[in-house]
């Protein structure tokens, strides 16, 4: 096992003297190839390449000597820190940190950043990073060849957003653009970059307030709860169909979460969709009423989340959208669902007023390969002035998960 592990932070800036003090006791240094460029590296040290980090752990842990990793940015945060330090490798490191990319592009942009998501795009989680762009008003993706600024304006498609482009921070290279996503797509950027995400209805200006909690965005109305009784988040009614009991259900199935991407079809009120936006999860507000995305948009608007609405009839109008995650169908039978399951989401909510309708419903998703279950879910509301009952809601709830191996 390697007599020592120093893992060195990079941001261009020169090395401090604890970095090159470890630097010079080297007798293996991994590192990109301009991290090995740097004259500080010992030219006896055996330098290893960084492409797999784990073969790399491995090799460092089976060295005798003194082995030092190079970064970019701070170590710690999203980077070979966790890696080396994993139970298999057995490794204890020293770190000697520098500024991480994400606050160097907020600082390049002149922006505050504790408000902001950050996520990281591969090739493999580029659809979920882009989700974070379409639910967040501020969000750092730290990019990768095949995940880059081109390939998150693509896949954001409809969605208006600005990019501060920031590519080879802290070198001389350096160079940081601002540009409409739409037009990110038609220019070649250099690596490494990251990009800052801004934009959207819930987009507010910096204020004064710091806020407490990071990742957060300030100034929203604060809203405790969900599924509220009776009106929608925009204090419309929520209509036939979509009781407070039946949509905290639905809500409850689908799980909505930081990535995923939900269709809300047949958005009614939008009260479902907002809740789930509210989740930190990218909506796609479907209806083919324009008044009823109208109340879709004044409602995400007065929650201060971000969604997208879509206006049109279902199934014709989800052949353009980007790949769901969960969806709910509010409407259109059978015919709609079999276009969703078609879809492969992971989960799919529906529910209907009939016994015939909910099997016609509950055979389609069966045959498109779903575990389905169904229940019949029945609520009356009370006035507690008088415990007289003032409506009563009865429904068939189906709840559709798709076989991990399908």
């Amino acid at each position: 096992m390697a007599d020592r592990v120093t893992v060195i932070g990079w941001d261009g800036s020169p090395l401090t003297a604890a970095a090159r003090s470890a630097l010079s006791a080297a007798t293996l240094v991994a590192g990109a190839a301009h991290h090995l460029a740097l004259p500080e590296v010992p030219p006896g040290a055996e330098r290893i390449r960084l492409g797999s980090l784990g073969l790399a752990a491995r090799r460092i842990a089976g060295h005798r000597g003194t082995a030092v990793v190079l970064a970019d940015g701070d170590p710690g945060f999203f980077g070979v820190v966790r890696t080396l330090r994993a139970p298999e490798h057995g490794l204890e490191v020293e770190v000697v940190p520098a500024v991480s990319a994400v606050a160097a592009a907020f600082a390049r942009a002149g922006m505050p950043w504790d408000d902001a998501q950050v996520v990281v795009a591969h090739p493999r989680t580029l659809r979920r990073a882009v989700n974070v762009c379409r639910a967040h008003p501020k969000v750092a993706v730290l990019t990768s060849p095949g995940a880059g600024p081109a390939e998150l304006a693509l896949l954001l498609d409809g969605v208006h957003r600005t990019f501060v482009i920031c590519e080879e921070l802290g070198t001389d290279r350096e160079r940081v653009t601002v540009l409409t996503s739409d037009a990110a797509a038609d220019h070649s950027w250099r690596d490494p970059n990251v990009v800052i995400v801004i934009g959207g209805a819930g987009h507010a200006p910096a204020t004064a307030d710091p806020g407490w909690l990071l990742g957060q965005s300030h100034g929203l109305a604060p809203v405790r709860g969900w599924a509220h009784p009776r009106t929608g988040a925009g204090g419309q009614a929520v209509g036939e169909g979509q009781s407070a009991q039946l949509r905290a259900a639905q809500l409850a199935r689908l799980g909505p979460r930081t990535g995923d991407l939900l269709w809300d079809i047949g958005a009614g009120s939008g009260a479902l969709a907002v809740d789930a936006a509210a989740f930190g999860a990218a909506v796609i507000a479907v209806d083919a009423d324009p008044r009823a995305c109208e109340r879709v948009t004044a409602a995400a608007r007065k929650r201060g989340v971000q969604l997208q609405v879509v206006p049109g009839r279902a199934p014709h109008v989800l052949e353009n959208l980007p790949e769901p995650d969960v969806v709910r169908v509010g409407g259109g039978g059978a015919a709609v669902v079999a276009a969703v399951a078609d879809r492969r989401p992971e989960r799919i909510v529906s529910h209907a007023s009939t016994r015939d309708e909910a099997e016609a419903i509950g055979r389609t998703l069966t045959e498109h390969g779903y575990a389905v279950e169904c229940a019949l879910l029945q609520s009356v509301g009370l006035d507690t002035r008088t415990w007289a009952e003032q409506e009563r809601s009865v429904v068939f709830l189906l709840a559709a998960e798709r076989p991990v191996n399908r």
